[in-house]
C-alpha cells in the first residue's frame, strides 16, 4: 500500500547530516546545500516509485543544479532487510544512472527521522535560509510513469530559487514506506 507524507511545514528548519556517500566520501549538508536552495530527496534502489520516474528525478537534479541548487539523495532503508538498497548496490546505481549528486546511506535512520521522512520518494525544498518551502511530489506519475506529466518539483524549486518562497498548492508524493528497522 502507498504512503503519502503530510504537506509542507513551511519554513521549518532543515537538519544538518553527515553521511556516507556512494563515492566513499563523507558529505554533510554544508558541502550539499546551494547558493539558491537545497532539494534532499529520500530515495532507494527497490522502489517501483523511484524506479519509474529515476530518468525525471535525474534530468531535474542536473538542471537544478546548474541552477544554484544544492542536490542530495539519501536512502534509509534497512539494507538488511533490503539487501538491494545497500551501499554496493547504491553505488552501482549511481554510477551506472550517472548521479550527478551525492548518494548517501543513512545507516542508523537517524537523518530520516530528522527529517520525519515516510516514503521513496521524499522530497524536502529548502530556500537558501535553510527553510522548507516544498514537500510535494515530482510530477502526476505514481508506479508508473506519467507522459508530459507538468515538472511540480523542479517549478517549484526554481520558484523558491528565485522568491525564497514555495508553491502554497502542493500535491504530497506517494511511495512505498521507508524500511525501518525493527528494533
Amino acid at each position: 500500500m502507498p504512503v503519502s507524507p503530510p504537506v509542507c511545514d513551511f519554513d521549518v528548519p532543515w537538519h544538518p547530516f553527515a553521511l556516507p556517500g556512494t563515492d566513499g566520501q563523507i558529505h554533510s549538508l554544508d558541502d550539499i546545500k546551494g547558493p539558491r536552495g537545497t532539494l534532499v530527496m529520500f530515495i532507494c534502489n527497490h522502489c517501483p516509485y523511484v524506479q519509474s520516474i529515476l530518468d525525471r528525478i535525474l534530468r531535474d537534479a542536473a538542471e537544478l543544479q546548474k541552477a544554484g541548487i544544492g542536490v542530495v539523495g539519501i536512502s534509509a532503508n534497512d539494507a538488511e532487510a533490503y539487501p538491494e538498497d545497500a551501499p554496493d548496490r547504491m553505488k552501482a546505481l549511481a554510477e551506472a544512472r550517472g548521479f550527478t549528486f551525492p548518494y548517501l546511506h543513512d545507516e542508523t535512520q537517524q537523518v530520516a527521522r530528522a527529517y520525519g521522512a515516510e516514503c521513496t520518494p521524499d522530497f524536502f525544498g529548502y530556500n537558501a535560509e535553510g527553510r522548507l518551502q516544498y514537500r510535494g511530489r515530482l510530477d502526476a506519475s505514481g508506479r508508473e510513469a506519467a507522459a508530459d506529466a507538468r515538472r511540480e518539483l523542479f517549478e517549484a524549486m526554481m520558484q523558491i530559487a528565485e522568491t525564497g518562497k514555495g508553491p502554497k498548492d502542493q500535491v504530497p508524493s506517494m511511495g512505498c514506506s521507508i524500511k525501518w528497522k525493527v528494533s
